[in-house]
């Protein structure tokens, strides 16, 4: 029943003006494309420095909080950029997305990578000596960070798969 209401959004999507005019220019695609991928390595960039501090790998020298402050921020406008290009993207080639279970399996993930980063973004403020305060704190910081990097990793893989998992 649910695969039926998606297949026929996903028809009716690809019906629309703004379907057919994104399909029909060359180019549309391809720059949505390139701009959703830069915006992916900017979020990435941004959240595995974070980890990777809350590691200890990165900038010691520096407070979490400190390295927080000045990446974690990034995350949100890019988050907003991936929204709108993704969009575009789905309303071009709404049977590629919309139903393809790799395409859930992204957003699910994603769903859980905002979540861990909002609540490492909100503890970096509201207790930024708890990472490094004692050994449970570094503990569960990596846990976070360790997280955190497979998380964005996984939604990278998953974004990639959906090409290779179309319906037909």
């Amino acid at each position: 029943m649910t695969g039926a209401i998606i297949g026929d959004i996903a028809k009716w999507l690809a019906a629309t003006s703004l379907s057919h005019a994104i399909q029909t220019a060359g180019w549309i695609i391809p720059a949505l494309q390139t701009i959703h991928i830069l915006a992916i390595a900017t979020l990435f960039f941004s959240a595995v420095i974070v980890d990777l501090r809350l590691w200890g790998v990165l900038q010691r020298d520096v407070r979490p909080g400190e390295i927080a402050r000045r990446f974690l921020p990034v995350i949100w406008p890019t988050v907003l950029v991936l929204l709108i290009t993704g969009s575009f993207l789905i309303i071009g080639e709404p049977r590629r997305s919309l139903l393809n279970t790799t395409f859930y399996l992204k957003m699910t993930l994603l769903v859980l990578a905002i979540v861990v980063t909002v609540l490492l973004q909100w503890s970096l403020r509201a207790a930024p000596e708890f990472w490094e305060k004692d050994r449970g704190g570094r503990i569960v910081a990596r846990f976070a960070a360790t997280l955190s990097i497979l998380l964005w990793c996984c939604i990278i893989f998953a974004g990639r798969w959906i090409a290779y998992t179309q319906v037909g």
